[in-house]
């Protein structure tokens, strides 16, 4: 069963908030919030996230300049980087999401950012995937910079509508405002297509277990050269109460803290007993 949109949890219009990185804006103060993605810096959600988070603070876009899906959490180590301003505050890097964040919190922004946020992601971003995802390995760079952070993702490949996912990002953006998160923590967000109603209910989550096809397509080029496709679409998952998938199944937003340390602790204190 989902909840009910709790509007003081979930605020309907988040106020401009606080945090200690802010920039000087005339009398006033300004949180910088950053927005990225891995479909690249044209695609549609996020042009919708950029509008939705104008609310919250001065939003600043950094992201790669094509498409970087299920690149993980890559860092471009052995070429050069190349970032090109294209309108204000909207600044394109030839590299992945992680390489995007990096450059942004430690030269291209004026400040450190407040809170960044990713996505939207065209297509979900759920149990066993969430790994390969770009739209959270930007999250996750935030997060070890010490910096708050929610990746956003939309249930739907085509004909997507990303107001509805948009609106609820920037209330959980809110909530983070003004709540904060627990130490080296982000929220992963999974949205399900609502064909633009809006986003009326919500679960939190843990991290679901994927069904992998194992699917290779074996091919041939002109030059009689063997080449190969990863195939499977990734879009199916065990039933497993409480988790991502179950809720975006059950038409419910999906909001599933991830943390940085990876350490299974029920199983270091297993190994602690091994005679080796």
């Amino acid at each position: 069963m989902c909840y009910c949109v709790n509007e003081n949890v979930f605020p309907q219009s988040a106020s401009p908030v606080f945090i200690d990185t802010r920039q000087a804006f005339g009398y006033f103060f300004v949180m910088i919030i950053l927005v990225s993605n891995d479909d690249g810096i044209h695609s549609e959600g996020i042009h919708a996230l950029e509008a939705a988070m104008q609310s919250l603070g001065q939003v600043w876009t950094v992201a790669p300049e094509q498409g970087m899906s299920a690149v993980g959490r890559a860092l471009t180590l052995h070429r050069p980087l190349r970032a090109t301003q294209i309108a204000d505050r909207r600044i394109m890097v030839n590299g992945t999401p992680s390489d995007c964040v990096n450059l942004a919190v430690n030269g291209l922004l004026p400040e450190k950012p407040g809170l960044v946020v990713s996505g939207i992601n065209n297509g979900a971003n759920m149990a066993d995937d969430i790994p390969y995802s770009g739209t959270v390995a930007a999250a996750f760079e935030a997060t070890i910079w010490g910096i708050p952070a929610i990746a956003v993702s939309l249930a739907c490949r085509k004909n997507c509508d990303f107001g509805p996912a948009a609106r609820f990002a920037a209330r959980v953006a809110g909530a983070v405002l003004a709540r904060g998160l627990p130490p080296d923590t982000f929220l992963n967000i999974n949205i399900p297509n609502t064909q633009g109603r809006p986003i009326d209910s919500y679960r939190f989550t843990h991290q679901g277990k994927s069904i992998y096809e194992g699917k290779i397509e074996k091919r041939l080029n002109p030059r009689g050269e063997t080449y190969y496709w990863i195939g499977g679409d990734g879009e199916q998952h065990h039933d497993i109460p409480g988790c991502d998938a179950e809720a975006v199944s059950n038409s419910c937003a999906s909001i599933t803290p991830i943390q940085t340390d990876h350490t299974n602790y029920k199983a270091l204190e297993l190994l602690k007993t091994w005679p080796i």
